[in-house]
């Protein structure tokens, strides 16, 4: 397996294991992998958020980690990457917002490159308009937003994940095994143990 390149979005308030995890698992298995936001630079930080689901009727959020960019943003070229990650959390509703972050989801759609999403992930995806007549998993309340997108929402359960052509998509942290397993398929990795 040739090692792969992959852009990886996050932001201030993304949840933290859905940055921690994809970023130090995908380099595990030998992926080069640059963990970039919108006006952030190599070096920078962004504070995480720990999300859990305690029996109330959304989840509850305590502070995360600080996360350190390996990247600039300013410096992306996508077609020097071969697949995309954009991590969840709160992050996806201002990444949604920057122009230059919907352009980058539109590259590798059209390149039908791999994409991966969780949690509110999904809103990035919608907002770029590349989900249309595609089957998307999100976090329950991106449901909406994933339909007006034109795609239809997957409603799993929290641990697993589904891949749709090009797209591999999850509800939450909870999924990260079937979510990095299939995104990894997707990307031509293989394990051996």
């Amino acid at each position: 397996m040739a090692a792969k390149k992959i852009l990886f979005l996050t932001g201030d308030f993304a949840e933290d294991y859905e940055t921690m995890v994809p970023f130090q698992a995908l380099q595990a298995v030998g992926h080069t992998v640059d963990a970039v936001c919108p006006g952030k630079k190599r070096g920078d930080h962004v504070k995480t958020a720990i999300h859990d689901f305690e029996g109330d009727q959304t989840y509850t959020e305590k502070p995360g980690h600080r996360f350190t960019l390996n990247a600039s943003f300013d410096d992306v070229d996508p077609a020097r990457y071969d697949a995309l990650a954009i991590a969840g959390g709160r992050a996806p509703e201002y990444l949604r917002l920057d122009d230059r972050v919907l352009e980058l989801v539109r590259h590798f759609a059209r390149s039908n490159k791999p994409i991966a999403a969780v949690c509110h992930g999904a809103q990035v995806l919608a907002a770029a308009g590349v989900i249309e007549g595609r089957r998307i998993s999100a976090y329950p309340a991106c449901a909406p937003e994933v339909r007006l997108a034109g795609a239809t929402f997957a409603d799993i359960a929290v641990d697993k994940a589904i891949t749709d052509a090009n797209f591999v998509t999850a509800p939450a942290w909870p999924a990260h095994p079937a979510w990095i397993r299939q995104f990894l398929a997707l990307l031509g990795t293989r394990i051996e143990l």
